[in-house]
């Protein structure tokens, strides 16, 4: 693990970074859950790194690629809030400016994601699409709880249905 206090000092702002984050408070077993194990570190790099120690938080800016398991979530920034009890445990990650998550076949984007590392929780906001081969489904957010494995997709809020504001999608049928 990186102490990113003592990186910070010797390396200063403003150059690409790869660091490894302990991931959770919560030190249980590495369980993959619903496919994705929400429990390995956490990989990152980015144009620049911005460390607001006294708010416990890192700024990450620029081509911002984050690796967990086997998702890949790509972004213009991300805002990483963290507790530092010894070692940095990543608490809430908030991505913003355009967001990709790429996991096997399946391609997720939204205008804002957010991964509640507590809560388990992924959600993706504004303009969502997924795709998984030909598959298709367009809606205003996603919430995929790790806990549980479930997925659901909502409509855009503030959306009226005649300007398309409704979850819609095209799925495959298996040929006969």
């Amino acid at each position: 693990m990186i102490e990113i206090g003592k990186m910070m000092r010797s390396a200063g702002l403003g150059f690409a970074l790869t660091a490894t984050v302990l991931v959770g408070a919560q030190q249980l077993s590495a369980q993959a859950i619903g496919g994705h194990n929400s429990n390995a570190p956490v990989n990152f790099d980015a144009d620049a790194l911005d460390l607001l120690d006294n708010q416990n938080r890192l700024v990450l800016s620029g081509n911002v690629v984050i690796r967990q398991d086997r998702l890949t979530l790509r972004t213009a920034r991300a805002t990483v809030d963290y507790t530092n009890n010894g070692s940095l445990d990543i608490q809430r990650l908030t991505a913003t400016g355009g967001v990709s998550v790429n996991r096997g076949g399946e391609t997720v984007r939204g205008d804002v994601g957010i991964y509640d590392f507590n809560r388990r929780i992924i959600t993706l906001s504004g303009n969502v699409k997924v795709a998984r081969g030909s598959d298709r489904l367009q809606g205003g957010r996603l919430v995929i709880d790790l806990n549980s494995g479930v997925s659901s997709v909502d409509s855009a809020p503030n959306a009226s249905s005649s300007e398309g504001g409704r979850v819609s999608g095209t799925f495959s049928v298996p040929g006969s």
